[in-house]
């Protein structure tokens, strides 16, 4: 069984994204902040970060992804950046910083899981 790990500061959109993945057979953990993120991924080591990129406390998406990818026990962990900026120069920093796919929110869950397929394929 596949384990993803949602990083995501709103409770509304971690739920959501969760009720999406019910409907498959993964393992489910979340984190509200980059911080326990980071912490998770290290005891949880997913196959797969759902991280959201901006997000309050000491440690936003992209230096959580950038960590993730540094250590070798978590490097093997697919990141998919989820965010509301949409720049080129925005996905390039999310793609610079290790992450495997960037997905614009909002997006439909079945936008959501046909790139989780992809990544994990």
């Amino acid at each position: 069984m596949k384990k993803i790990l949602i990083v995501e500061d709103q409770d509304e959109i971690r739920e959501l994204i969760r009720v999406t993945l019910e409907f498959d057979d993964y393992e489910i953990d979340e984190a509200p902040n980059g911080d326990i993120g980071l912490a998770k991924a290290g005891s949880f080591l997913p196959d797969l970060i759902l991280l959201d990129v901006m997000m309050p406390g000491g440690l936003n998406g992209l230096q959580v992804c950038q960590k993730v990818k540094a250590d070798p026990v978590m490097r093997q962990s697919k990141v998919i950046l989820l965010t509301a900026r949409g720049q080129e120069s925005d996905r390039q920093a999310g793609l610079s910083a290790g992450a495997d796919e960037y997905l614009i929110k909002p997006f439909s869950p079945m936008e959501l899981m046909k790139v989780i397929d992809k990544v994990l394929a």
